[in-house]
């Protein structure tokens, strides 16, 4: 148990959620973040379905890792990441079936979205299934904090809503003359929101920018 729990898979956890994360430092999936982040359910629902495939494609890729020929290795992580998409494209749609239409076709480029298919090939292909599963965990948290991050302050200063709930409404800030600030619902204020996320995080931390 203290083994499954040990510093190592800690840091597998932890790093991705700053030190390696994958929108701020590897600049992966951010076309996610353009898209679903107007507003924070979709946003939250998109995280959380990024963790669940990215975790268990790690941990399905790397239990089989042994018995899968070099040649068509791609195929097979394909074959598994589309099969855990399908599947969580068909819960969302029995369950939260008006984010669904939100999120469109986004949940199914989940299938080519970067973050997956680099874990696979650069983690889980070389580690055991709990290190891989850790691994996914971590960099889908990484990802999904970044984009409910960003769908917060898309949706409160642009909508004047948290979750759909009228806060702006409710604290009175339109009766002192508030108004929503179109600029935060369009696709260009996802890539200032996240540039911004970037300088604190490097202004912030000095070995990222000891990487550079």
């Amino acid at each position: 148990m203290s083994q499954m729990f040990s510093s190592k898979n800690l840091k597998l956890l932890t790093n991705p959620l700053n030190l390696e994360n994958p929108i701020t430092v590897q600049v992966l999936g951010i076309c996610s973040a353009l898209a679903v982040t107007v507003k924070m359910k979709p946003a939250f629902v998109m995280a959380l379905s990024v963790i669940i495939v990215t975790a268990f494609s790690n941990l399905i890729i790397s239990t089989l890792r042994k018995s899968i020929p070099v040649r068509i290795r791609i195929i097979v992580q394909l074959v598994v990441v589309a099969s855990l998409v399908i599947i969580v494209d068909q819960v969302l749609k029995a369950f939260v079936y008006d984010v669904s239409k939100q999120l469109s076709v986004f949940v199914g480029l989940i299938i080519t979205n970067c973050i997956l298919m680099g874990r696979l090939e650069a983690f889980a292909m070389a580690n055991k299934p709990w290190e891989s599963f850790i691994d996914g965990i971590g960099n889908g948290i990484g990802y999904g904090w970044i984009l409910i991050a960003v769908s917060f302050v898309r949706e409160f200063l642009g909508s004047g809503s948290v979750f759909g709930f009228p806060v702006m409404e409710k604290i009175g800030a339109y009766s002192i003359g508030y108004v929503n600030n179109g600029l935060m619902i369009m696709p260009p204020a996802a890539l200032i929101i996240v540039g911004v996320i970037i300088w604190i995080q490097r202004s912030r931390t000095k070995s990222l920018i000891e990487k550079e």
